[in-house]
């Protein structure tokens, strides 16, 4: 079995919930306290043992590869002023990986980036993830996924639980009894409807046969080209897809305000310096 080396990151959106904000300024690099979004995601795939990160981009996206590039004149001004400690950070995003970059090409939809990158990780299981997409644990979930990847030898996605009245927002899996084998995926399934409360979301292993079967998926909601429904065609035609829940921490969202600024203060409160500020100003707002 292949050791899952590379990562493919869908970073073409234009995060249209977000505008103004995301005008000019990708909505990847919108900051979650002092990191951009996409740096959490890159340092997430990092701690999972990927050295090689294929991020699908389109014209507007420059920023984000500035941001992982070694910013030369910056480094001199903060080693002037003695500022070793910044310098030392700024140096290691450059570091953390191998950068590929790669316009997207196609229908729109998110299976679109993976058959953009197709030619690069062909013949090889790889981690696909949505660049605004956090998840928040102990243990990279990348490495949760890349550790059972090597156990069981499965495709598999990411899924968390959410309220019954929030299966309407998500593709919901149905999983085969006493498993977390995927039997189907639920689009927005009322609640009545819904096979479970785990919704899928954007982390996944895929191998060489999930990319066949993509390039034969037909268009499908919106006339755009959905994983999911290839997800949906491999288990229908008798392939094992499992999903994969969280340990020691949680998927958040980060495509809309409500969700943006949650997320911010669910990584800003981990931070010892802010912490105990972030509560009293809390109190001092709401109260």
């Amino acid at each position: 079995m292949k050791k899952i080396k590379k990562a493919v990151v869908a970073v073409a959106g234009s995060g249209t919930r977000l505008l103004p904000a995301t005008k000019a300024m990708p909505k990847e690099m919108l900051p979650i306290v002092d990191k951009p979004i996409i740096q959490l995601v890159v340092e997430e795939l990092v701690g999972g043992g990927i050295e090689d990160i294929i991020l699908v981009t389109k014209w507007d996206k420059k920023p984000l590869e500035d941001h992982f590039d070694y910013n030369w004149a910056l480094a001199e001004e903060l080693k002037k002023a003695g500022k070793d400690k910044l310098w030392a950070e700024i140096k290691k995003i450059s570091e953390l990986a191998n950068f590929i970059y790669i316009r997207q090409k196609g229908p729109y939809g998110n299976g679109t980036p993976i058959l953009s990158a197709a030619n690069l990780v062909e013949g090889e299981p790889f981690v696909f993830a949505f660049g605004d997409d956090l998840v928040k644990s102990k243990v990279s979930f990348t490495k949760q996924m890349v550790d059972d990847y090597a156990r069981h030898g499965c495709p598999m996605i990411g899924v968390q639980e959410v309220t019954v009245k929030d299966v309407v927002r998500y593709g919901i899996v149905k999983l085969k009894k006493g498993t977390m084998e995927i039997e189907d995926i639920i689009e927005k399934p009322s609640p009545e409807e819904a096979p479970s409360r785990y919704a899928d979301f954007g982390r996944m292993i895929l191998t060489p046969e999930i990319v066949k079967t993509l390039k034969k998926t037909a268009l499908g909601k919106g006339n755009e080209l959905w994983i999911v429904d290839a997800i949906r065609d491999y288990v229908k035609n008798g392939g094992k897809f499992l999903a994969k829940k969280v340990e020691g921490g949680e998927w958040l969202t980060t495509g809309d305000p409500l969700n943006y600024l949650t997320t911010t203060l669910k990584y800003a409160v981990d931070r010892p310096e802010l912490k105990d500020d972030l509560k009293k100003l809390a109190r001092k707002i709401f109260c």
